[in-house]
Formats: structure tokens, C-alpha cells, sequence
């Protein structure tokens, strides 16, 4: 009788904790679902948030739409190509260009948009940026091969089993400077759905913690270009500070544009990963309002949580 009771005690331990865990769970889920659906109320498109270490889907709007959708990439993929850059030794954080203001590639005009600065921008600040004058102009450092592998490597091209009856996005091998420079902006020769993109920020957000020091300007930039850059709108009002990437990629429908903006929070130790696209959006900045109410959400909830774990440990 003492054995049986003794294995019922253990039974109703284990499952004391596992309705514990699934409570404290299930509310973060629900919390991040309802602002995203909110956000996203609407608007054509998809947003997914991911839990960073586990990889768990925490909330998604549209999900097929996510699953489906393939488009190019626009500037949210320069962090990719910049991780490239700096992995091959092709840049460092010292690596200082002027911004031509005024491009064309390939028949794509490609003017940059930021402030104007009369200083040369580093890597840091040019992603920040989304400066296209210094992407296209480092990218012909690299090979075709390299920009290519690289961006398969980081999980763009390939279907991520975050659900059923995914499409795979593709990833060209450029065949001249022309299109390797529009390939490393996101314009050309690369399809990604959002799915794609959001598994591949996620593979950024955990190498932030423990980075190496030559990856420094990827993390820096992508953090300036919330705290200043083109992506400010995606910063919640809350301390908690936000990384991420805006992106505007011209459409293959017609003359109009989509809206890209993915990152993660909190910026120096990420916990969910989030990317945001819109259908037919002016520009990446569409994007990153959106994110910053899921973002403002997850802060909010976090706050909750440590006043609950304070007045628990009194």
C-alpha cells in the first residue's frame, strides 16, 4: 500500500509540473496570437513568431500564406550577405565606403533612400542603412559560388517542416557582376517564402549571445538599424531593445512592391523570432509598424512575468 501511494505521489508530482509548464506556455502563445492577429487585421500577408531556442511556432497569421508565398527577398536579406562578407574575410568592421546616393544595376534603379551622411559608412552602419551603393559595390567581392552557398548554407532555398505541404524557395547562381550584385540585394535570382525567412533569422538570433568577433557588425547593424536605421519603426515603446531588417522588394506581378521586416527580441539575448510580410506594401517600414505591436506584446508580457517571479520570491 505505502509503494502505491508513494507512486501516486510521484504521478501527481509529474503532473503538477507538466500542467505548470503547459500554464505558463499556453498564455505567451496566446498573448503573441492575438497581437499578431491584431496587427496584421486587415492587411494581405503573413507574420510568424518563433521560439527562438526551441524553434516552437508561437503565432501566425495566414500560416499557408507563409508556407506558400514566394517572393524575392528585397533588403532583409543584406544581413545574410553581409554574414558572408565577413565570414570570408571579404570585409571587416573597419571596411569604410561613401554612399553614391544614385545607382542603377542590371536596368534596376536602385537610388539609396537613407539620410544622407557625409561620412563613409562601416558595415555596422550600412546595413543599419540598407545602403545598396555599399552592398552592391562589397558584394563583388565575393563569387557567385560563394554569395550562393552561403545563402543555402543559411537555410534560404530549402523548406524549414514548420508545415505541411511547404514550397521551397530558390537560390541562382548569378552569371554576371550584375546579377550577383542584384542577388546580394535581394532583387534577383533569389525566392524565399516567409517561413524561409523567419527559420533563417532565427539561425542569426542564436549566434548572437556567443557571436564571434568577427561578426560584430552584423549583430550592430542589425540592432542600429531598429535603434536609428530604416527599421526604427519596429522598436515597441518599452526598454527592451529590438534587432532586425527591413526589406522592399519590387514585385515580379506588376510595378508595386512587397514589405519584408524580420528580427528578434530582446536585441542581446534573443527569446522569439519574428518576420512580417505585406502583400503589396509601399515599403519595409509598413512592416516594421507591424512588428513593433507583436514586439510591444512580447515586452509587455515579459514585464508581467517579472513582477510575477518578484512577488513570488518574497
Amino acid at each position: 500500500m505505502l509503494r502505491n501511494l508513494a507512486a501516486c505521489c510521484v504521478f501527481a508530482l509529474i503532473l503538477s509540473i507538466q500542467i505548470s509548464a503547459y500554464a505558463s506556455a499556453e498564455p505567451a502563445s496566446e498573448t503573441l496570437q492575438i497581437a499578431t492577429s491584431r496587427a496584421m487585421a486587415g492587411r494581405n500577408g503573413t507574420a510568424v513568431v518563433l521560439d527562438v531556442h526551441s524553434g516552437r511556432m508561437l503565432a501566425a497569421y495566414h500560416l499557408d500564406v507563409a508556407a506558400r508565398r514566394l517572393v524575392h527577398p528585397g533588403s532583409s536579406i543584406k544581413p545574410f550577405t553581409l554574414m558572408a562578407l565577413l565570414e570570408l574575410g571579404k570585409v571587416n568592421a573597419q571596411t569604410a565606403l561613401m554612399c553614391k546616393r544614385t545607382l542603377s544595376i542590371g536596368g534596376h534603379k536602385l537610388d539609396c533612400t537613407h539620410p544622407a551622411t557625409a561620412q563613409p559608412l562601416d558595415p555596422a552602419a550600412a546595413l543599419a542603412y540598407s545602403c545598396n551603393s555599399y552592398f552592391s559595390t562589397v558584394a563583388l567581392r565575393l563569387t557567385p559560388a560563394q554569395l550562393r552557398n552561403n545563402l543555402l548554407r543559411d537555410g534560404l532555398g530549402s523548406t524549414t517542416s514548420l508545415s505541411p505541404d511547404e514550397a521551397a524557395g530558390n537560390v541562382a547562381l548569378a552569371q554576371s557582376p550584375e546579377q550577383l550584385q542584384l542577388e546580394a540585394i535581394g532583387e534577383w535570382g533569389i525566392s524565399v517564402t516567409p517561413l524561409e525567412m523567419v527559420h533563417a533569422y532565427r539561425k542569426i538570433a542564436l549566434l548572437e549571445p556567443k557571436h564571434e568577433a568577427k561578426l560584430d557588425p552584423l549583430f550592430a547593424g542589425l540592432e542600429q538599424s531598429v535603434a536609428y536605421g530604416m527599421g526604427h519603426e519596429a522598436q515597441p515603446p518599452s526598454a527592451m531593445k529590438v534587432a532586425g531588417k527591413t526589406g522592399t522588394a519590387n514585385a515580379d506581378e506588376g510595378p508595386w512592391t512587397h514589405a519584408w521586416f524580420a528580427g528578434y527580441a530582446p536585441a542581446a539575448n534573443p527569446e522569439i523570432v519574428l518576420v512580417v510580410f505585406l502583400e503589396n506594401g509601399h515599403g519595409g517600414s509598413d512592416a516594421a509598424t507591424v512588428a513593433r505591436e507583436v514586439f510591444a506584446a512580447f515586452a509587455d508580457q515579459k514585464k508581467v512575468g517579472a513582477m510575477q517571479a518578484k512577488g513570488a520570491a518574497r
